[in-house]
């Protein structure tokens, strides 16, 4: 009777979905393929070109099964969006989140921020913004990353306040240093030669001496 039991199916377990994981493991493959040739029109400097059609013909699939995955262009740049977040913002969140005092992870940061941006990533973020200029809900999900990214300067000052204590204002403390990074990238993307390791590290020190 034992081995009968063990032998038998058990009829209350669910049944196996082999097929069925299969066929999400394809859609998943298809769907970054279509976030991958995304990505290779927004850097291509081709915006007027970016179409789900586009799209579609560049990853080899049907203009159809674009659609299956993705109800719009709309929905094709959010996903570009968040497919680029582990490119720029976790860095720095890990970089600021890390172990020591607020002198080594502010050292931890301008180490990160001085390294030059790649070509991609860079003119990615340009054609994001454009997009943002003409689409709400592009605006709406990419002031939520940059958001999120300028949380990191404040969190890095509210290391400090803890160690300092007394009057110090992490949130204002950390925009003023999210402003100046935008400020320098923008100086960079346009040419300009522009050390801007150094001149972080000045103006956190500075920042931080004057609390």
């Amino acid at each position: 009777m034992a081995a009968s039991a063990k032998d038998s199916p058990d009829l209350s377990a669910p049944p196996a979905r082999a097929g069925r994981t299969r066929v999400s493991a394809k859609g998943e493959q298809t769907r970054a393929r279509l976030i991958a040739a995304a990505r290779t029109l927004l850097a291509g400097g081709m915006s007027e070109r970016f179409t789900t059609r586009n799209v579609a013909a560049l990853c080899g699939v049907s203009h159809g099964m674009c659609h299956y995955h993705f109800q719009d262009r709309t929905d094709l740049v959010l996903a570009v969006i968040a497919d680029i977040r582990p490119e720029w913002i976790h860095p720095l969140e890990e970089a600021v989140s890390g172990p020591g005092s607020f002198a080594e992870r502010a050292e931890r940061v301008v180490e990160l921020l001085g390294r030059p941006e790649g070509a991609e990533l860079s003119h990615l973020h340009s054609a994001l913004h454009w997009h943002a200029l003409n689409d709400a809900r592009v605006r709406e999900c990419l002031e939520a990353e940059y958001r999120r990214w300028r949380g990191c300067f404040v969190t890095l000052f509210q290391v400090l306040a803890r160690e300092r204590g007394g009057d110090v204002d992490p949130r204002l403390l950390g925009e003023a240093v999210a402003a100046a990074v935008d400020g320098l990238a923008a100086a960079e993307s346009l040419g300009s030669e522009v050390d801007s390791g150094p001149v972080l590290r000045l103006l956190i020190r500075t920042l931080a001496a004057g609390t």
